[in-house]
């Protein structure tokens, strides 16, 4: 079995971005049919949902066979050998739905289970964040610049973002509204895309739940890897999902958890 580097870890990841794009610009503005995946509630999938991820994981098959595969779409492939993939084809489907291009792929590498390297990519826009935990980039039009968070340390100064207003219920949302009522602004709707733009400096603060491994284990070497912070709400591991908060400093995080510590599951 090869020791691919996480470099070459990155490398593979940035192929297997390029094929998710073929498989999804073709659905992107074109009004695609959407299929609900759950009863009672919405759970959007679509033609591109489904293909991006077949494609990315005939690529894994062949060219890194006993890497495991962990994706929203299909059942999980079990890895032989510690090394594994996590994808979300499609992160933000509703807005692929509406035609808005906040929706991402999202791609990471991990070794024992844990990411290492993480891709955020968004084929429409052309621009691709990534990071190893260490270092983070964005890619545009041939062209790449280091990504470093913003220096922003108190509630009152920050920028925050959530996917939706109404993500949070009970205590979760009574918490949240405390910290909203703290911040300089919110803005909501962007899924993923928070997170690179966290990366890129221009977000301060991302707060959410509910989320699942795959919506968060790209975002992890990306914000980290630009000198931000992201935990669970207790300030422990976020990669299986769940509550997730992600800060630029070290400060703003400490704030921000003190003020979500009661609702911390």
């Amino acid at each position: 079995m090869p020791a691919f580097s996480v470099s070459e870890d990155l490398n593979f990841a940035f192929r297997l971005a390029d094929a998710a794009g073929e498989a999804i610009r073709p659905h992107f503005r074109v009004r695609c049919a959407v299929d609900n995946k759950i009863d009672g509630d919405f759970d959007p999938v679509t033609a591109a949902d489904r293909g991006a991820e077949a494609a990315m994981r005939e690529m894994i098959a062949a060219e890194r066979p006993g890497d495991g595969v962990l994706g929203e779409e299909f059942p999980e492939t079990r890895s032989t050998n510690g090394r594994g993939w996590t994808l979300d084809p499609v992160d933000g489907t509703r807005s692929f739905i509406i035609g808005a291009p906040t929706w991402t792929v999202l791609i990471a590498h991990t070794r024992s289970g844990m990411p290492v390297a993480g891709v955020i990519d968004q084929p429409h826009t052309g621009e691709r964040f990534y990071g190893d935990g260490q270092s983070a980039g964005l890619l545009r039009g041939g062209v790449e610049r280091t990504l470093s968070v913003s220096t922003t340390t108190r509630l009152a100064n920050a920028l925050m973002a959530t996917t939706d207003a109404f993500l949070f219920s009970g205590r979760e949302a009574e918490v949240f509204h405390d910290i909203r009522q703290s911040v300089r602004l919110v803005r909501y709707g962007m899924d993923a895309y928070a997170y690179a733009l966290l990366a890129a400096g221009q977000l301060d603060l991302v707060i959410e739940s509910g989320l699942k491994p795959f919506d968060v284990q790209a975002l992890i070497p990306v914000v980290e890897g630009a000198g931000g912070v992201l935990t669970n709400w207790r300030g422990g591991p976020a990669h299986e999902g769940g509550q997730v908060i992600a800060a630029a400093t070290r400060e703003l995080h400490a704030a921000a958890l003190a003020k979500l510590e009661p609702a911390a599951a």
